[in-house]
């Protein structure tokens, strides 16, 4: 039965895709991908590159990232109209996305309007925040401890709760909103307690203790910050 697969493939470097995302992307006959910047090819398919055959029906599609919910709704829907006639003719179809199709992932928007049109598998990835835990051999969550996952995005109440009641938080796309984060560590006395990795495990990875960094400091797009409350960094 031809299949649709969401497929992650992990935070940057193409060896930390798994074996059964490897092996998905092989035996599908079009992979559909998020088309960069500039008609540039994304971060995903760069990770991607050296599992791909040279007979694979390539896609690339935008999918525009701005506040405008049904301008983006519009791209998601004729994208997955698209996706469900690929796999009704017969063809085993794939996207692929940053980390794990789970989290905070256009996959899930695409899933949510594919239904049960056809047949569906998600391959699950490496999230940013687990490389960045192997990278610096620090556990993100031990015993009876709490874990919280938030992007930065987020309203500034939710991230100062968040902080407040958890003993370890991953603040995802943390550039976005850097000197509020900064500031609302700082007042906490937290900055010693946060570390952030950008670009985590590309050939460009940086790594920061926070409390070097000023609120001016300009961080990379791809940047996750971890606190953990009961650690000195």
């Amino acid at each position: 039965m031809a299949t649709f697969y969401g497929i992650g493939v992990g935070p940057g470097d193409s060896e930390l895709m798994t074996v059964k995302a490897v092996n998905t992307l092989k035996q599908i006959d079009i992979l559909y991908t998020p088309k960069a910047h500039k008609d540039q090819v994304s971060v995903a398919e760069k990770i991607a590159a050296p599992y791909l055959s040279k007979d694979l029906t390539v896609k690339r599609r935008h999918f525009p990232m701005v506040k405008n919910l049904s301008e983006k709704q519009s791209s998601w829907r004729a994208i997955a109209e698209e996706i469900v006639a690929d796999v009704k003719l017969g063809h085993d179809v794939g996207f692929i996305t940053l980390g794990d199709p789970s989290v905070y992932s256009t996959y899930s928007y695409l899933l949510d309007i594919i239904g049960d049109q056809v047949a569906v598998e998600t391959v699950a990835g490496i999230s940013a925040y687990s490389q960045i835990a192997a990278a610096t051999s620090i556990p993100l969550v031990l015993d009876d401890e709490l874990l919280e996952i938030i992007p930065a995005t987020a309203d500034m109440s939710l991230i100062n709760k968040a902080v407040d009641i958890n003993d370890n938080v991953v603040l995802m796309k943390v550039a976005t909103h850097w000197s509020e984060v900064f500031e609302l560590l700082e007042s906490k006395k937290l900055l010693d307690q946060a570390i952030v990795i950008s670009n985590a495990s590309m050939a460009n990875q940086q790594q920061f203790k926070v409390a070097e960094l000023t609120k001016e400091t300009k961080l990379p797009y791809f940047s996750t910050l971890i606190l953990k409350k009961k650690y000195q960094f």
